[in-house]
């Protein structure tokens, strides 16, 4: 399974973007879909997953209101629509598969090569 995320770019404080992450093959419906993120010297954090079977969606506390998750299942290929995005939402964005109801990086098992962006102030 190969995941291939894209749509990062620069983007001014109170603007949109949004990511998508395409998946070579089926995305089995067991299968946890999830966006992570990573900032200049900071861990990797938890933004989003999807639940492929029935479409259920969590969002972490710090994009809550402004970021959603979508899918397009034809496609095999899982969004992240980002809005009234602030410099400290600048990061690499890693789109990752994986099995578990789970917003621990280490429980997604495919990974993509991530995508970044980056709000200006």
């Amino acid at each position: 399974v190969q995941l291939q995320a894209s749509g990062g770019g620069l983007v001014q404080a109170g603007g949109s973007l949004r990511l998508s992450c395409a998946a070579s093959g089926r995305i089995y419906t067991s299968s946890v879909m999830g966006w992570f993120r990573q900032a200049p010297g900071k861990g990797r954090e938890f933004v989003a997953r999807m639940k492929w079977a029935d479409g259920r969606t969590y969002l972490g506390d710090s994009v809550q209101g402004r970021l959603t998750i979508s899918r397009d299942r034809a496609k095999n290929t899982v969004y992240l629509q980002m809005s009234s995005l602030r410099p400290e939402d600048t990061a690499v964005y890693y789109c990752a598969r994986g099995s578990q109801w789970s917003a621990d990086a280490r429980d997604f098992t495919y990974w993509g090569q991530g995508t970044l962006v980056t709000v200006s102030s």
